[in-house]
């Protein structure tokens, strides 16, 4: 039976707070880059063990490093003089009935095909090298497949916590990023790189955004253009933000702050290819956004990286994107509910369907009580991990964004 607890949130909502601060690494920060690879790498296993194998398999790829590369800046297009290095790790069976599964095609295809789709100047044959490093498991975790019926048995002892609904300071900063990086926009400002990162500090109901954004060089003649462009890309995002403020009463924007004119490439932030990881920041998964998405410094948050962890059995990734759904379904749909924590807590072989606990926390609306509600909210919590097969293939497919 699983171990249910339900009560009201004291003190502050976040919104509430005098102080919130929240980031989001966009998706071509090297970081976001290694998570989105390696979530790309974890569904294409799971599609050639379900083929190969008639099920899942063990594995478990939530490890990897991007190495910057080297560039030269040039106005009008500079040139990468030595590639970035992509190593991807950690555990994938190869064999099944003595057919060998060919582990590490796998993989580098995915993370091509993850680059292709979403960093438009990089060639993922000419600026990665690719090292694959995914190892057969341990016997122990290897027989939670083989031994399993119906739901299988948690890798581990952990826990996972989300929240809904967003604020307002964390859906601006998401939006920010998200506008930025959109088609509509690349379409317009062509010569913005996707290695975008928005920082969102609210004091009261004041918000301020500092977003980094590096302008491709192949577009910039000379630094009178960078500035211009510069200038016509923050007053777009700038009126963009204005009409998304809800209870705000002022938001204030900083683009690139630290460009300094006069001073030539030094003075401004310019790419080949719209990524740091090109020549000045390396990457590791697990080191960029939660799996909504974003850093919230005033929310709980987990240890767990979810990105290439397996959809059937790792509760670092199943728990992690089912306390953000839960969270979500109980604030949407329960009315009397204005903010919802939710504690997931795993234990090693026990089915993923029977946490050790679920805690959930509320903060109500007035008038309404703690008992008018936690019926309901029980309810509601059993009927979704009752449904955990399910929701597991789901992960399965990507049918939720991680990141």
């Amino acid at each position: 039976m699983n171990r249910i607890y339900i009560e009201q949130a004291q003190g502050l909502k976040t919104s509430e707070l005098e102080v919130e601060i929240v980031e989001r690494k966009g998706t071509g920060h090297p970081d976001t880059v290694c998570d989105g690879i390696m979530e790309n790498v974890s569904q294409a296993l799971s599609k050639a063990y379900l083929e190969q194998a008639g099920g899942m398999l063990h594995y478990n790829c939530d490890k990897a490093l991007l190495i910057a590369g080297r560039a030269e800046h040039r106005w009008g297009g500079g040139r990468i003089l030595e590639p970035m290095r992509l190593i991807l790790g950690d555990r994938a069976t190869s064999f099944w009935a003595e057919q060998k599964i060919d582990v590490e095609s796998i993989a580098i295809e995915a993370a091509k095909g993850w680059v292709r789709k979403n960093l438009r100047h990089v060639d993922p044959d000419r600026h990665l090298h690719y090292e694959v490093e995914l190892k057969p498991g341990s016997e122990a975790l290897a027989d939670l497949y083989r031994r399993a019926d119906g739901v299988i048995g948690a890798n581990d002892t952990s826990a996972a916590v989300g929240y809904a609904p967003l604020s307002e300071t964390e859906r601006l900063v998401l939006e920010t990023e998200r506008y930025l990086n959109s088609e509509s926009f690349k379409k317009q400002f062509a010569e913005t790189g996707e290695d975008v990162k928005v920082m969102g500090v609210r004091t009261g109901r004041s918000l301020h955004l500092t977003v980094a954004m590096p302008l491709i060089e192949r577009y910039l003649e000379s630094e009178r253009k960078y500035f211009g462009s510069k200038a016509r890309i923050y007053e777009a995002v700038l009126a963009y933000l204005q009409s998304r403020l809800d209870a705000l009463d002022e938001l204030k924007l900083r683009l690139n702050p630290i460009d300094r004119p006069g001073v030539g490439l030094v003075g401004i932030y310019s790419s080949v290819l719209g990524t740091s990881a090109e020549d000045a920041d390396s990457g590791e998964v697990g080191r960029g956004n939660r799996v909504n998405g974003l850093i919230s410094f005033n929310r709980p948050a987990g240890s767990e990286a979810a990105a290439g962890k397996n959809p059937m059995s790792h509760v670092g990734k199943i728990y992690n994107v089912l306390a953000y759904s839960l969270a979500h379904k109980l604030q949407t749909e329960i009315r009397g509910l204005e903010e919802v924590i939710v504690w997931l807590c795993s234990q090693i072989g026990k089915p993923v369907d029977q946490p050790e606990v679920v805690y959930v926390q509320g903060h109500l609306n007035s008038g309404v009580r703690l008992s008018d509600v936690s019926g309901v909210m029980h309810d509601l919590v059993t009927a979704e991990l009752a449904r955990m097969p399910v929701f597991c293939r789901e992960l399965t497919a990507g049918l939720f964004q991680i990141g």
